[in-house]
Order: structure tokens, then C-alpha cells, then sequence
């Protein structure tokens, strides 16, 4: 799942310089200076709705020149993982942050005015703008920047080592993720999932100060905590918001516990009850990922002897030849035969495909907007695989959306919520169906429908699989945040989450020494996780809606929105409003709808769940 380095998100930055006094002296400074420039109608206690709309002007200019320096110096410390990148980082990380909290802080003291919906909305917008807000003392805005720093330095070099034929060989992620993917034996699977973890523990003080500065933070923006922060950005109230996400997965829960029971029972062929009990929860190592969010590594384990599916998009990749940035062209495609705009050169220039091999990098696949403007990048480590095509339509799905909305004001060059962003491009992908496959040459012939099953069971090992994964991240924050659960119960709340949600295990005993959750990049990275279940939802409702304007017939999974202009057209209006506007209305621009609504995935899946119905028929389903 990935992060966008974008605008006010930017303040999260990394960076790692135990020189505190060298930091503090220019984030005084530009605290000072932003609290000059823009509280003289504070002090005359006459304030007015012009002061408000000068107030933001000033606000986002300056806003949107030092994010631009932020997003520099973050690039440079992911790509050039050195003290000296995290230096360069971690101070302009204060200097923006510094100013976005005073900022904020201004922004508080427009409330009582009656202003136009607009100032209002960005008033509002610019109050809720960074995910961890610092405190105004300035020594803490550098304690924070130095911890996200740190801690993303952490996970970025993170290795895990072993003997082997008498020499020391050390593995990245990107290698370590391979061996989840592609080997089948239990005994090293656990080894390297146990191995990657050890990259946590060191993180877990540096987390629990993050948070309580981020609380600090929070509060003195007029927030109980981060958690109710956190919540309060979706148009709706911070519960609600809680209700509506469990809500969607209610529904959709009923297809996941198909699908887990009917995995269980082929791990359990495949392994024997030693290692997969036929009842109960399924050990986390065996599902083809890291972190067992997404399962469709192990198709090969799922699937029934008969069950082929219409075609193998690695092996497609390989034959055609295509090398790591043909791949991206093949996506840059897909969105200008919807009348987007081709990618800008300096794209191509400055964007990071593949692992360089004479240093550290953050892999993790990101996009990022460096101006606001036109210079827009992705970064990743790319395989030439089918997961990493999917991945590459995701990634410019972001650019695209980024490049669309430029002409925005600062504070609206975002998705109308953070899942809208993270949605688009999968709904892009969602298009990439064996009739896409053809017209761009990668197959020669469309398969008839007897071979769905298999491409349905496929979707749904990475689709429905992550689901729960996707709301139980954010919950444990939340949790965490508002101090229900606190530092000594850490790793004991996150496993009573991936039990209780994904009916997974621990393939081995985990303890309070353990920080799990900080082997997952979202964490040491700050990066919210809500967004990713809202994508998995808004992506199915969004690719029903398009299709329909396609005026596409037949059913869901066969669709693909490729070259159709009504539905681009469609697209690129909706992607156009930014966050100018309450996401419902996108939302209702889109599809027709004004809320979230998971019966899309459901008429997506509908033929699988049938078939799971009947595999599952003689199987004792369930974990609790």
C-alpha cells in the first residue's frame, strides 16, 4: 500500500540529527515570522470575513513554497538514505511543520465569524492539515521530525542476515518479500518473517514519544487526542466515520469468511494439521506476503486442479519483453486513452524504477508531487511482474490525479478524502481485463467465461483478503492514540486485532519485546491506513459507475473502461474538483451516490462467492 508525498502531507518528513540546538533556531524562526505576518487582526480583535480570505492567501502561498522544499529534501532522504540526507530532511520538515501548526493555530481564531462555505471548508481544511501536528515549542516540532526520521531510516536500511554455506548473506525487503512470495517451505518462511521483525523493537520508544507529542500536538489544535484528529477529515463526525467504515465491512465480511475458510482448507491439504490446523486461525507466514495483507501470492496453493485462470500477467510481461520502464508507459497509456494528458518529460527524468545498486533506497512504491505543479514522480523498485504492473497503474493514478487538480488553491490539491486518492488508480486496474489485454497486444485472444472463476479467485486473494488488514491498521492508532491501549500492551493489541479481523496467527509466540506493528512501513512512515479500506471500497463503486458510462453490459469483472472517452470524461471531471468540495459530491459526481457503498464489491465477486458456497458446504467456517 503506498504513500503520496504531497503537499501539507509533507510535513510528516523523515530525517535523523541528534544536533537539536542547530534545528531549533530556524523553526523559531519561521514560527516567529508566520505568527507576525498573519496575527495583526488577532490583536485588534476586529476580524473579518476579508481577514479570513487574506489570511488564507497569505496561509497557502507560503504553505505551498515550503512543502515544495519539503518534498525535495524528502525525496532526496529516501533515494539517499545518509545522515546527511536525514539532516537536510529533518530541518526543513521543522521549518514547514513549525509553520503549519502556527498557522493552524491562526486558523482557530476565525471560527466565530459567519464566512462563505469556501473560506470555511479551508479554514477547516488547514486546522486538519498535517497527520501528526507538532506543539507549538519549537524544541518539540525538531523532536518529532527527528523521530520520523529515525524511524524511517530504520525501515528503509532494514536487512535481515543469515549463515548460509559458511558466509553472512543479508537480504533487503524487496528480497525477503520474494521468499514470502514464491517458496513453499514453512521452516524459512518463518525464519524471515521472524527476521524482518527484528527491524522493529528499536523503534518502539521513538514511537511512544511520537505519540505523545502528536497528542500534545492535537490538543492544542482543540482535539481530545490524534485519534479523534485523525477521524475528523472525512465530512463527518470522528464516530461516524468509525460507524461507516465497520459498516461497509459487515457487508462484506460474509465473502472474506469464504474465502479464508476455503484457503484454510487448501493450506491445510498442502501442509498437513502440524502446520495448518484444519480449524481455527491460519499462521501468518504462509500467506505469500510479509504481512499477509494480500494473499494472491499463493494462488498457486488456492486454486482447484482445474482451476485455470484466463491468463498470467507475469508471464504475459515476460514474453512480451518489456523491460521495467516500458511498463510504465504501458500505464501512462491506459490514462491518456481517457483524454489525460501525457505524462510531462521531467517525469521520465527524475522518476526512481528501479533498486539502484550502490545504495539504500525506500523501496516502497510512492508518488510524489514535488511543486504542486507539473513536476510529478513515482518511486519504486520495480519487478517485471503482474503485481508490480498493477502497482505501477496505482502509483500513476496518484500522478494523474495530482496533475489534474494543479490549478486548485494549495489546500484543495488533494482527494476529496485520502481514499479517493489511493482508489483511482486501482480502479484503473481494475480495467485491465483479458479484452484490455488484447488491444494492447499482450494476448491474442479473449478467453471465454469458463476460466473466470480462476481470475476472480485471483482478484479476491489480494482484493477481499486485505480488507480486514485494511481497517484493523488504523484501529490500532486509534486505539494507541486515545490511550485505550497503552506502550505495555502494544504487540498484544495488534495481534488481538489480526485475529479477531483476518483470523491470522503468529507462526511463532510474540511478546512485549516485539513491535509488529513497526514492521509494517505505514507506522515508522505516519502514513494513515483508513485510506487504503476506503480505496478497496471506492474502487469497486467507482469502476461500476464508469463502466456504466462506458455503457458496458455484461458483467462486472469483464469490464474494462480502456479508450472509452464518456467514461474518461466522467473520470477526469470528478478528479478535477480535488478536495474543493465535500467528498459525497465527488462521490455523487462519480457514481450518482452520496455515500460509501460496498454492494459493488459483491456484484464484482458474485460469481466466486457462489462457488466458495459450495466448496465451503461440508467445511467448518469461521475462527473465533
Amino acid at each position: 500500500m503506498k504513500k503520496i508525498a504531497l503537499v501539507i502531507a509533507a510535513a510528516v518528513a523523515l530525517a535523523g540529527c541528534d544536533n537539536k540546538q542547530a534545528q531549533q533556531e530556524p523553526v523559531q524562526e519561521a514560527a516567529t515570522t508566520a505568527a507576525a505576518e498573519v496575527s495583526s487582526p488577532a490583536e485588534t480583535g476586529q476580524l473579518t470575513a476579508e481577514d479570513a480570505k487574506a489570511f488564507l492567501q497569505s496561509a497557502q502561498e507560503r504553505l505551498e513554497k515550503m512543502a515544495e522544499e519539503v518534498s525535495h529534501a524528502s525525496w532526496l532522504a529516501s533515494t539517499y538514505i545518509n545522515v546527511d540526507s536525514q539532516y537536510v530532511e529533518a530541518l526543513a520538515s521543522e521549518r514547514y511543520t513549525a509553520m503549519a501548526v502556527e498557522l493552524a493555530s491562526e486558523a482557530a481564531k476565525f471560527n466565530d465569524l459567519d464566512l462563505d462555505p469556501d473560506t470555511r471548508r479551508q479554514l477547516t481544511m488547514l486546522k486538519q492539515g498535517l497527520v501528526f501536528p507538532a506543539p507549538k515549542d519549537p524544541a518539540l516540532t525538531a523532536e518529532l521530525a527527528q523521530i520520523g526520521s529515525k524511524m524511517q531510516g530504520m525501515y528503509g536500511a532494514g536487512k535481515y542476515c543469515r549463515e548460509e554455506e559458511g558466509k553472512e548473506k543479508c537480504y533487503t525487503l524487496t528480497e525477503m518479500g520474494q521468499i514470502m512470495a514464491n517458496n513453499r517451505d514453512p521452516k524459512l518462511l518463518e525464519e524471515v518473517w521472524v527476521g524482518w521483525r527484528k527491524v522493529a523493537p528499536p523503534m518502539k520508544p521513538l514511537y511512544e514519544r511520537q505519540v505523545e507529542i502528536g497528542n500534545a500536538g492535537a490538543r492544542e489544535l482543540g482535539y481530545d487526542n490524534l485519534s479523534t484528529f485523525w477521524r475528523s477529515k472525512y465530512d463527518m463526525e470522528p464516530d461516524a466515520f468509525a460507524a461507516d467504515m465497520d459498516a461497509q465491512w459487515n457487508k462484506v465480511k460474509p465473502l472474506y469468511k469464504a474465502l479464508h475458510c476455503h484457503v484454510r482448507a487448501k493450506l491445510n491439504e498442502r501442509y498437513g494439521d502440524d502446520v495448518v490446523p484444519p480449524n481455527g486461525k491460519i499462521p501468518a507466514h504462509l500467506l505469500g506476503n510479509m504481512w499477509a495483507q494480500e494473499w494472491g501470492n499463493i494462488y498457486d496453493v488456492v486454486k482447484d486442479d482445474d482451476m485455470e485462470a484466463p491468463y498470467d500477467l507475469t508471464e504475459l510481461i515476460e514474453q512480451s519483453g518489456m523491460d521495467e520502464k516500458e511498463m510504465v508507459k504501458v500505464g501512462e497509456r491506459f490514462f491518456t486513452s481517457l483524454g489525460f494528458k501525457p505524462l510531462p518529460e521531467t517525469f521520465w527524468e527524475r522518476s526512481q524504477f528501479t533498486q539502484p545498486r550502490d545504495r539504500d533506497v525506500v523501496c516502497h512504491a510512492s508518488a510524489w508531487n514535488m511543486d504542486g505543479q507539473d513536476d510529478i514522480r513515482i518511486k519504486m523498485c520495480i519487478n517485471k511482474t503482474g503485481e508490480d504492473l498493477v502497482t505501477v497503474h496505482h502509483e500513476l493514478g496518484h500522478n494523474f490525479y495530482q496533475r489534474i487538480y494543479k490549478e486548485q488553491p494549495f489546500l484543495y490539491k488533494e482527494g476529496a478524502n485520502d481514499g479517493f486518492h489511493e482508489a483511482v488508480g486501482d480502479t484503473i486496474a481494475l480495467s485491465i481485463t483479458p479484452k484490455y489485454l488484447k488491444e494492447i497486444g499482450l494476448m491474442d485472444e479473449v478467453p471465454d467465461e469458463s476460466k473466470d472463476i480462476g481470475f476472480l479467485m485471483q482478484q479476491a486473494l489480494d482484493k477481499i483478503a486485505f480488507l480486514p488488514f485494511g481497517l484493523l491498521v488504523d484501529k490500532w492508532r486509534w486505539q494507541v492514540f486515545n490511550g485505550e491501549v497503552q506502550p505495555g500492551d502494544y504487540n498484544k493489541a495488534w495481534w488481538q486485532l489480526r485475529e479477531d479481523y483476518q483470523g491470522i496467527q503468529a507462526p511463532v509466540a510474540r511478546t512485549e519485546a516485539n513491535f509488529d506493528p513497526g514492521a509494517k512501513y505505514h507506522i515508522p512512515g505516519n502514513t494513515p491506513y483508513a485510506r487504503y479500506f476506503l480505496a478497496r471500497i471506492q474502487q469497486f463503486q467507482f469502476h461500476r459507475a464508469l463502466c456504466e458510462a462506458a455503457g458496458e453490459t455484461g458483467p462486472l469483472h469483464r469490464c474494462s473502461i480502456y479508450n472509452n472517452a464518456a467514461a474518461g470524461e466522467k473520470l477526469r471531471n470528478m478528479l478535477a474538483m480535488g478536495a474543493s468540495k465535500p467528498w459525497p459530491d465527488a462521490m455523487e459526481a462519480l457514481t450518482g451516490q452520496r455515500e460509501l457503498d460496498a454492494s459493488a464489491i459483491i456484484d464484482y465477486f458474485q460469481p466466486l462467492m457462489a462457488y466458495l458456497e459450495e466448496q465451503n458446504k461440508d467445511r467448518q467456517c469461521g475462527w473465533e
